[in-house]
C-alpha cells in the first residue's frame, strides 16, 4: 500500500475514531468497557500488561509488529493506544505522527526503555498524551490509562478558542492569526491550547508540567523554557504586539491588550 493511500485509510477513520472516544468518556465507568490496542514486541512486558488490563476489565488487542499496529488503530476503533517506541516494522514515533497527521486523536501512551528527557520530548512532540519508562510499576500504567479516558470529550461547543487575533480550531488541528496559518508541532499546540484557556491569567511552570506534559520532569530540565521560546517566535515574531509574555520569578501570560 502507498503512502497516499494509507493516509486516505488514516483520514477515512478520524471522525469515526473522534466519535467512539466521546461515547467513551461520557459513560460513568469508562474503565470498564474501553477498549485498549497494544503494540509491543516484549513477549514478557506484553503479556505482563494483558494480564493486569484483563484483572481491570478492559478488552485489550496486543500486536507486536509496528505496521500491523498502525493499519489496526486506522482500521478499529481503540480508545488507548499503548505503543513501544521500538517495533520491527514501523517505530512507535512514526505510528502516531502519521495518526496525528490524519486527524486520529485516539489517546496514546509510549512504553519505552529510552529514558532521557530529550527522548520523552521527542515522544511528546510526536502526538503522545503520555509517556512511561520500563521498567514501570503496572498500577502507574493503570493510573495514566484512567486519567486519559477521563479527559472531556471535545464538541462543537468550544471548538474555535481565541486570543485576539489569534484563532485555534480544536477539530481542524489550526492556528491562525491576523489570517495568517501557523504551523505547530503537537505538543506546542497542546501548550497553546493550554495558554489560551488560560488566557490573561498568569500560569506557572509547575503548572505547564502537569497539566500540558501529564507528567512530572526532572526539575532540572528546561523542556518548558524550550517549548515556550519556540512558541513565542511562532505567534509574536512579525505580529504587531506580543502575546505571550513571561512574568519574571513567576510564569508565563498569554495577554491580549484591551
Amino acid at each position: 500500500m502507498s503512502q497516499d493511500d494509507l493516509k486516505t485509510q488514516l483520514t477515512v477513520r478520524r471522525a469515526k475514531s473522534r466519535e467512539a472516544h466521546e461515547r467513551l468518556v461520557a459513560r460513568a465507568e469508562p474503565a470498564k468497557s474501553a477498549r485498549i490496542l497494544l503494540i509491543e514486541d516484549d513477549e514478557s512486558a506484553a503479556q505482563f500488561i494483558l494480564e493486569g488490563l484483563k484483572q481491570h476489565d478492559y478488552v485489550t488487542e496486543h500486536v507486536s509488529n509496528g505496521k500491523v499496529g498502525l493499519f489496526l488503530a486506522a482500521r478499529e476503533d481503540y480508545d488507548v493506544l499503548i505503543i513501544d517506541r521500538m517495533l520491527p516494522g514501523l517505530d512507535g514515533l512514526s505510528i502516531v505522527k502519521m495518526l496525528r497527521a490524519t486527524g486520529h486523536q485516539a489517546p496514546a501512551i509510549f512504553l519505552t526503555t529510552m529514558s532521557g528527557i530529550n527522548d520523552r520530548v521527542q515522544g511528546l512532540d510526536a502526538g503522545a498524551d503520555d509517556y512511561l519508562v520500563k521498567p514501570f510499576a503496572f498500577a502507574e500504567l493503570l493510573a495514566r490509562i484512567t486519567a486519559l479516558l477521563r479527559r472531556p470529550p471535545m464538541s462543537e461547543v468550544g471548538r474555535i478558542l481565541h486570543a485576539g487575533d489569534l484563532e485555534m480550531d480544536l477539530f481542524k488541528r489550526t492556528v491562525r492569526r491576523a489570517g495568517k496559518t501557523i504551523e505547530l508541532q503537537p505538543q506546542e499546540f497542546r501548550l497553546l491550547e493550554y495558554l489560551i484557556r488560560n488566557k490573561d491569567r498568569v500560569v506557572t511552570r509547575a503548572m505547564l508540567l502537569e497539566n500540558v506534559w501529564d507528567f512530572d520532569f526532572d526539575p532540572e530540565t528546561s523542556v518548558v523554557e524550550t517549548h515556550i521560546s519556540r512558541l513565542r517566535v511562532k505567534i509574536d515574531k512579525g505580529f504587531g504586539s506580543e502575546l505571550l509574555r513571561t512574568v519574571r520569578g513567576v510564569g508565563y501570560c498569554l495577554h491580549v491588550d484591551a
